[in-house]
């Protein structure tokens, strides 16, 4: 048997769990999962993914939104889906396990 080490981490309970839950469904233990983690940041040098705010929009917390702010960004949506701007979410959520391989 290899050579193991701990790793202690706080993590707030509603991440650990449903991070948990994700990985029961995907059949790899925490413990897997974190190696898997540590060798990709060894295998790329650094963090495995992007770290930062999407420059491309414009990210709004809508809890923080006046009742006018919300309606302008609710009519916001619905002009787009009246434009066609839009996908059905099967469509997107198809794409998505693909992408991912889910």
């Amino acid at each position: 048997m290899a050579k193991t080490a701990n790793v202690y981490a706080r993590i707030e309970p509603e991440v650990k769990e449903r991070a948990e839950e994700i990985l029961g469904i995907l059949g790899i233990p925490t413990s897997n999962a974190i190696n898997m983690f540590y060798k990709q940041i060894i295998l790329r040098e650094g963090i495995p993914f992007d770290v930062k705010i999407p420059s491309s929009s414009k990210l709004i917390d809508m809890s923080q939104l006046s009742k006018e702010e919300l309606d302008v960004e609710i009519q916001k949506g619905y002009d787009e889906m009246l434009a066609g701007k839009t996908r059905p979410a099967k469509q997107v959520f198809a794409d998505i396990r693909k992408d991912y391989k889910i």
